[in-house]
């Protein structure tokens, strides 16, 4: 299924097919397949191709608890000093989507990383928790 997937996904080329296709069904193949399919999200995650590199991102979207942090925190770490919004908007979107279940680990996160995450990553990542006043804005 991952040829399957990694021929749409690059040919898609577009996040209204891709984000389906990595939230969904990438998802799900790591889910079910972690050992074997985790090793594809970090060769996609170092990919030249900007959507194999988002679907690396967001692959973990929907895992709440199960997020394997380390793979979602080395995915994010080869798109954090890129300039492109599509990479940007999908490392906030990710780890906005952990804070409902870490939002602590999140902050933590961003604060480590907030010299080289873009002010996009950050306000997506934050987005939620700053409601309300609950945390500063990280510079």
């Amino acid at each position: 299924m991952l040829p399957i997937l990694e021929e749409m996904i690059t040919t898609g080329a577009w996040w209204d097919y891709v984000d389906g296709l990595a939230t969904n069904h990438l998802g799900h193949l790591l889910r079910t397949h972690p050992r074997e399919v985790r090793r594809t999200v970090l060769v996609w995650a170092r990919s030249a191709d900007l959507w194999k590199r988002r679907s690396a991102i967001l692959c973990q979207l929907h895992f709440k608890g199960d997020t394997d942090l380390d793979l979602l925190y080395e995915c994010i770490e080869r798109a954090m000093d890129s300039h492109e919004f599509f990479l940007r908007k999908a490392i906030g979107w990710a780890l906005r989507q952990h804070a409902k279940t870490d939002a602590d680990e999140v902050r933590r996160y961003v604060m480590r990383h907030r010299h080289r995450l873009s002010g996009l990553s950050k306000r997506e990542a934050l987005k939620g928790l700053l409601r309300g006043g609950r945390v500063k804005a990280v510079p």
